[in-house]
């Protein structure tokens, strides 16, 4: 079985991959002018505009559920690994797939909200039903639909639970058992709460989450200040071949890096999309700009505070996978968690493995209620118009029993088939987001229109000229008609 797995994974994350997602970062960062640089003011900006209602969440409710999904134990064990296989030059790596993925995740982001619809009383929308309005292949939306659901109802959840349970068992010896029951209870109230619950926790968790984090490397990073410079050498030099211990392994860097920073930040996967579409907004573009933003935090904030605290301390192996290792201060120890843990021991004796083992619980316990919503939100779409909720009780039940499973498990099983899964779904999502290129750059177009005649850019998907947009139709359409007030928020 291990075998088959660890087969399914070559094949999916080959070479292919890697050049399709820097390929399709690179062509959107043209067609849209560098977006995700023109507009980085107005996306901070954006973050705090607008607010929920009855029907959808605000954007920064948004925001920190996309995030929730996005920083994970990618954010801490990802980037470890990237740095054990591919060398420092993996990190140089990351941050051009966070820059690349920035014109990515507006793309996906967009298109979520251009192509979203309301069920019952909440906003729905994301990769399967922009595949649908938007390219009319329904066949194609409902594979996405299927993918996704079973990648973030079954495969992908034990990576985060995994890493959870290891890191409490390590800091403050907790049976994997008893962590796997308490997350399996603790997430079912959540889940169990729909949506507006999710979003909740998620703006009041992931904003402390991540500055704390951040505030500790920086005091890492204080106390080996002397290092710093060295360090961001050794990065470059790694990443271009020219550094005399990594200069052979260029190519397995650039395949390392791509590959952590897309399970990291999911750029591009169609993850975002699902939580951009439930965001109460006046135009698609806004939280498109507002989710180009959350790749910068996740992955050049957040994952290069990792990098920099396991690099400035030497608190790192390398050795590509298939040959012997490059440099091996730490013994046997396995890539990981364990790396960051031991950097910040370095400097903080005593503080390391629990801090660490915390911030992934939060981490990743924020990353699994994302995953849920995901989940739901692509079951309810192949259930179509009909409401079935004992489909999302097996779905709730499947998926807690994954988070068990994946507590006491083995960490290599694990994050194989959260590969599998995170592949698959990238493969599917860049092909539908190129694809749907046009009609995002008509919506920016109109956006930049608004801005520069100096309004608040409203959406009317005519005036724009897109088709299938029936939210924003009828939306538009209520609006016009005199003495009536739009329902749709």
């Amino acid at each position: 079985m291990e075998e088959m797995i660890n087969w399914l994974v070559d094949q999916v994350w080959g070479t292919g991959l890697v050049v399709l997602a820097l390929g399709a970062g690179l062509f959107f960062t043209i067609m849209t002018r560098f977006v995700q640089i023109r507009y980085f003011k107005e996306m901070i900006k954006l973050l705090f505009e607008g607010k929920s209602s009855e029907n959808g969440i605000s954007s920064f409710q948004a925001f920190c559920l996309a995030l929730s999904g996005r920083i994970g134990v990618g954010n801490i064990a990802g980037v470890a690994t990237a740095i054990a296989y591919g060398g420092p030059g993996a990190v140089f790596w990351m941050w051009i797939m966070a820059l690349l993925g920035g014109a990515s995740a507006f793309i996906e982001s967009t298109l979520a909200q251009v192509y979203k619809t309301k069920v019952g009383d909440e906003y729905r929308g994301g990769t399967p039903y922009f595949i649908e309005k938007g390219l009319k292949l329904k066949w194609f939306a409902a594979i996405m639909a299927v993918v996704v659901t079973i990648s973030y109802g079954f495969l992908t959840p034990g990576v985060q639970a995994n890493n959870i349970a290891a890191g409490l068992e390590n800091a403050f010896g907790l049976s994997k058992t008893v962590t796997g029951i308490f997350l399996v209870i603790l997430l079912g109230a959540v889940i169990f709460g729909g949506v507006k619950r999710i979003a909740s926790v998620s703006q009041t968790v992931v904003p402390f989450m991540a500055l704390g984090y951040v505030a500790v490397t920086f005091i890492v990073l204080g106390m080996n200040y002397d290092k710093v410079p060295a360090m961001f050498s050794l990065i470059f030099t790694s990443a271009f071949g020219s550094n005399q211990i990594f200069g052979g392994i260029v190519g397995t860097a650039i395949a390392w890096g791509v590959r952590r920073a897309i399970f990291s930040n999911v750029a591009g996967c169609g993850e975002a999309t699902y939580s951009s579409a439930a965001a109460e907004i006046t135009h698609p573009a806004k939280q498109g700009l507002v989710q180009a933003f959350s790749v910068y935090i996740d992955t050049i904030v957040v994952c290069t505070a990792t990098a920099l605290m396991i690099l400035a301390t030497g608190m790192y192996n390398v050795t590509p996978e298939g040959k012997a290792p490059i440099v091996q201060p730490l013994a046997n120890v396995e890539p990981g968690p364990v790396y960051t843990q031991m950097a910040i021991e370095t400097a903080l004796p005593g503080f390391g493995p629990g801090f660490v083992s915390i911030a992934i619980f939060f981490f990743a316990f924020t990353t699994l209620m994302a995953y849920y919503y995901i989940a739901e939100t692509t079951l309810v779409y192949l259930s179509g118009k009909r409401d079935l909720p004992w489909l999302k009780t097996i779905l709730k039940v499947v998926m807690l029993l994954m988070i068990f499973v994946g507590s006491v498990k083995s960490s290599s099983m694990m994050w194989a088939l959260g590969d599998i899964g995170f592949g698959s779904m990238a493969w599917l999502s860049l092909l539908a987001i190129v694809l749907l290129t046009k009609p995002t750059l008509k919506v920016l177009k109109d956006y930049e229109t608004q801005k520069k005649a100096g309004k608040d850019p409203v959406f009317d998907p005519i005036t724009a000229g897109i088709s299938g947009a029936d939210f924003w139709e009828e939306k538009s359409r209520e609006e016009r008609s005199p003495g009536k007030k739009s329902s749709l928020g």
